[in-house]
């Protein structure tokens, strides 16, 4: 039988301080939240395997890597609201849920978002809620939010999402241009997005999040 608790800390060790994740908060979450509990039954066994794992269609749970590098760069502090968009099995959820105040764990998959809701309970994450809806949509009735998480790959950002950010508050998402992709950090001000590079990385583009085709006549 596999020994989590040790393939968890070699994850930690081999994997995310090495990608400069210095936040003790962060690397505690990664620590204590079991990632083999919130992927398919038929991948915990390469749970920790250092690569994103498939959930179907465009859809993938991150590395630990780019999941620690990302929570990392929005510095979630514990009296912030989080909106996380494609929970999946709920990891990502969990582990915000670690630093945050509470987190919502926006899922369109109706029955990944019951699997989610099913395993945060398990664990006792009572700050956590799962919303079942359109990922590209949010979940405005919960909001506005200090942080959005975009698990998952963008060829630009929905307007609703920006919408449903505070004033002051952060936003991170891996934009895809092609196979190259980069983790920006976006501040949102009076006059909109401020987008800043924080580190390379690539994932999917999520349904509902690909770049619009202007056409110029």
């Amino acid at each position: 039988m596999t020994d989590f608790a040790t393939v968890r800390e070699a994850m930690v060790d081999g994997q995310v301080r090495p990608s400069d994740v210095t936040l003790y908060p962060v690397i505690e979450a990664m620590l204590t939240i079991p990632r083999e509990d919130y992927v398919p039954e038929s991948l915990r066994e390469i749970a920790y395997i250092g690569d994103h794992l498939p959930l179907g269609e465009r859809r993938v749970v991150l590395d630990a890597r780019v999941m620690a590098k990302m929570l990392e760069t929005l510095a979630i502090q514990p009296n912030e609201l989080v909106l996380d968009v494609g929970a999946g099995l709920g990891l990502s959820a969990a582990l915000i849920a670690h630093l945050a105040e509470a987190v919502i764990a926006l899922e369109a998959d109706e029955t990944m978002a019951r699997e989610a809701e099913a395993q945060l309970a398990r664990h006792d994450v009572d700050n956590a809620i799962v919303e079942t809806g359109a990922l590209d949509e949010g979940a405005p009735q919960h909001g506005p939010y200090d942080v959005i998480v975009i698990e998952g790959g963008v060829g630009e950002v929905p307007q609703a999402l920006v919408d449903q950010l505070k004033t002051g508050g952060r936003m991170a998402a891996i934009f895809m241009d092609g196979a190259l992709g980069r983790c920006m950090l976006g501040l949102k001000s009076d006059s909109g997005m401020d987008w800043r590079w924080s580190f390379d990385a690539a994932a999917p583009v999520l349904p509902g999040f690909e770049k619009r085709t202007i056409f110029a006549f």
